[in-house]
Order: C-alpha cells, then structure tokens, then sequence
C-alpha cells in the first residue's frame, strides 16, 4: 500500500543534559512540544492523535506530559523500542497520517535516565536483551576472542573486532570517527558534550572495553524531542509551503534468524537489521537495487558507540562491506567529504535519551534541508539540478531489536520565505537553545479543552544547562 505523502512541519528540541535528576519528563515533553507547534504554527487542537515514546517511565507518561497542552480526547499511544524508541512513535505517527487516520499527528519521545551504563529495572526477571548477549558471548568464545566490559559496549565492541578481522581498520578509526562527531557537537547548543576531543584524547581516555574508550560512547542523558506529520492537504490549508519536508520513504523491521544462526557479532547488533531496513526504503523511494546514496547529502545515523558508525556506514549502503575504514580515512564522513554524518555531534557527543533519541535526529535533518542549520548546516544540499535537493538520511537501531530508516527531502512545492518556525519561536531553534514561556505554551495550548488549572509546576520551562 503505497498511501498518501506526508511530511514533516514542525519540530522542537531540548538540550540534551547529564541525567541529574533536575527536570521532569512532563517539564521536558511540554517544552519540545511547545516549540514544535510553535515552528508549526498550529496550536494542540489540530493534533489528531498521538504517539510518546519513552523507555524509563511508568504507564501513561505520555499523557500525563501532553495533558499540559489540552484534555482533548485525542488517542494517544505510548510507544517503547529500546534505542529506536523516538523513531518507532514517528513511524506510528507517519503511518496513521500516511494511510488516512489523520491529516496531522506529533510523535514526541522523552527520557529522564540514571547516570552510568544501562541496566535493567526488573531484577526479577530476564531482561529480553540477553539473548543478545549470550549470542555476542558464544561468537567471542567460538572465533572472535573475549572481550570484557559492560553488555552494550561490549556488543558492539565485538562488532567492530569482526569487521577489523575480516576487512582491516584498527580502533584508531574509531578513535577518528568519534573525534568527528565530538567536533561537529561544537556547534550544537543542544550539545550533551561540547568538548571537541581530538583522536589522541579519544585513544588515551579510559578503556571501556578491548576495542572502546570512554570518548566512543554515548552518554546515558535526559532530554526531549518532538515531531509533527501532516498530509499535504492540510501543508496547503495552513501555508506550510515554506518549512515542509517530505518523508519520501520510512520503514521499520526487526530480527531474522541470521542475529541469532550466524557466526556474526555484526548481526547481533543490527547490520542484517539495517541493510535489510535501508534497502526497503530506497526501494519504496524508487531506486534500484543498491542506487540513491549518491543523493542523500546528509545524515543522522545512531552511533551510540562509534563501533557502530563504522559498521554501518556500508549496511546503510554508502560503501561496499570492506571500505568503511577507507571511508573514514578520505573523510568522506565530514564537511568537505561526500557525507556529512551525524553534522550535530551524533549520540557519542550530543547525548542518547533513548525516548528521545531518535526524534532529535529527524528533528536536525529537518533543519539542514530547511536550510536553517546555520553553523551545522551540510554544504551543497541545494546546488543540484533538481531543485527539491538532496535528500537527508535518518537511522536508528535499537537491540532486541527494532531498525528505522528514513528518507527525507523538499518537496517540490517548497517556496521559502515569509513567516516561517523562526517567526513564530522567534529565533532559529535549528541551532539556538532556549527556554519556553508561561507564553509560548498559551499560544499552543488547546482552545477548546484547555484544564482550568494547568497541570504544569511553575509558569516558566528552563532549558537545563
């Protein structure tokens, strides 16, 4: 069923910060909700229905942070898919407008979590990942060589041992893929980690595991992101024209029998996954097998350990199996290369509020093809012959396990200019971080089912810094 297009016309961010305890998730969901209906110049009654992902919460989180916006009776679903969380309500979100549910939808994902690596809440129980790790344990014992450290680390860790046995590329490449991304987070206000380290930094921080230092891993972080879809029917009925980016193709898929029957470290953290997600979605866009990266300019892609950049780069279908390393090398992966990945800093510097996660990095590639990135914005995006441009690229993996990929672009009709998302928040929240209002939450609230007491705790949202 191919459906209806839908695009992307408003998004809305919070700092990503160290998990201190010092927001709530109601406090961080207003404020990215707010300022994603502010961008979008609607207010909570043109929502339709809802989706809210988190992983670290009880029942209902989701309305309990909407509900600040309005009682509006809309439904609204809580979504939980460990690291592609964000992206699972988008996708939810994407297809209820895709396929005639609603004409206008918002997906917004939050997470408050605890300082150091991730654990389980239920000690009482399995966790489901752990068929991941025994499988990751067994391929190290059968051919790959023990490693240690914490579970996830240590997962992709094994992955970028096998890819380093079989192809070449050393943790030096890690090493230089994660100074990448801690450079590019410089110009990110909503940056976790604004540090810029350099490769001799990175290799000389503390080991995590044989193959990881602590500067190639993602920080655990408290933050919010949120994003609204809407047909193209309603793009016109509301002068959209300037600011809506189309969601060419999206897909969603899981494990097959290869994670878990294989001899791959690979596989057990997502490579299958994400080929086989990201060639269904160049598929959907109309491109033959194996063609459409050469027109991507841009991408977000979930680098929660730079193991896993590197190992994604040729199952997203940039280069053949045995060239990530040499990609890495020509810089093909930075401005002035063929890619800008991860032009935001990436999960290794930005931060990885697993709710969160996935709706930010929509969020950023929104931004660069709006071309409002200011000082991360990916150069050369619009100097094609097509004037919609080249298209940006969003994926995100979560073991246990679910894959998102996600193809965006201008469309056709996209005319910039006028009164746009940096009229209405005024400023340019595509890279400015600032705090909402008592204000900005009364010009998006509902109208018509507004609480008479407003569940928030105080008038004024500061961003945490």
């Amino acid at each position: 069923m191919t459906g209806r297009r839908t695009f992307l016309i408003g998004g809305g961010c919070t700092a990503f910060i160290k998990p201190r305890g010092q927001r709530s998730t109601e406090d961080m969901g207003l404020e990215a909700a707010t300022k994603a209906l502010l961008d979008a110049g609607i207010t909570y009654d043109a929502i339709e229905n809802a989706f809210v992902g988190y992983c670290y919460g009880d029942s209902t989180s989701g309305q309990r942070a909407l509900y600040n916006l309005g009682l509006t009776g809309i439904p609204i679903v809580n979504v939980n898919n460990n690291c592609s969380t964000g992206s699972a309500a988008l996708y939810q979100a994407n297809n209820s407008v895709q396929y005639g549910q609603a004409e206008c939808s918002l997906a917004l994902g939050f997470e408050r979590m605890k300082p150091g690596s991730l654990g389980t809440n239920f000690p009482d129980r399995e966790p489901p990942t752990l068929i991941l790790n025994v499988r990751s344990a067994e391929i190290e014992q059968e051919w790959l060589g023990e490693n240690h450290g914490p579970g996830a680390p240590r997962m992709f860790s094994n992955g970028a041992q096998e890819y380093f046995a079989k192809y070449g590329g050393n943790i030096k490449h890690l090493a230089k893929i994660a100074s990448k991304n801690h450079k590019h987070s410089l110009n990110n206000p909503y940056s976790q980690f604004r540090d810029g380290w350099s490769v001799e930094q990175i290799m000389s921080a503390p080991k995590i595991t044989n193959q990881l230092t602590k500067f190639m891993c993602s920080p655990t972080s408290d933050g919010a992101a949120c994003c609204i879809v809407a047909s193209e029917d309603f793009i016109h009925a509301h002068g959209l024209e300037n600011q809506a980016i189309e969601i060419v193709a999206q897909a969603l898929t899981t494990d097959t029998p290869v994670t878990f029957e294989g001899r791959s470290a690979m596989d057990v953290v997502g490579y299958t996954m994400t080929k086989t997600c990201t060639d269904r979605v160049f598929k959907e866009a109309g491109f033959a097998e194996g063609a459409g990266r050469d027109q991507v300019g841009v991408i977000e892609l979930h680098d929660c350990f730079a193991a896993n950049e590197l190992i994604t780069y040729p199952a997203l279908g940039l280069c053949a199996i045995d060239e990530a390393h040499k990609l890495v090398d020509r810089g093909d992966n930075t401005y002035g290369g063929k890619w800008v990945i991860n032009p935001s800093g990436g999960l290794e510097a930005k931060g990885h509020p697993l709710g969160a996660t996935g709706l930010g990095m929509h969020f950023y590639i929104m931004m660069q093809l709006r071309n409002w990135a200011g000082p991360m914005q990916a150069p050369g995006l619009f100097e094609t012959t097509d004037k919609r441009g080249k298209y940006g690229l969003v994926h995100n993996v979560g073991l246990g396990g679910a894959v998102v990929v996600s193809l965006l672009r201008r469309p056709e009709f996209f005319k910039p200019g006028g009164v746009d998302g940096r009229t209405r928040l005024g400023y340019n929240h595509a890279h400015e971080c600032r705090p909402i209002t008592l204000e900005d939450v009364n010009k998006v609230k509902s109208k018509k089912s507004s609480h008479g007491k407003s569940f928030a705790k105080c008038p004024v949202f500061p961003s945490a810094v």
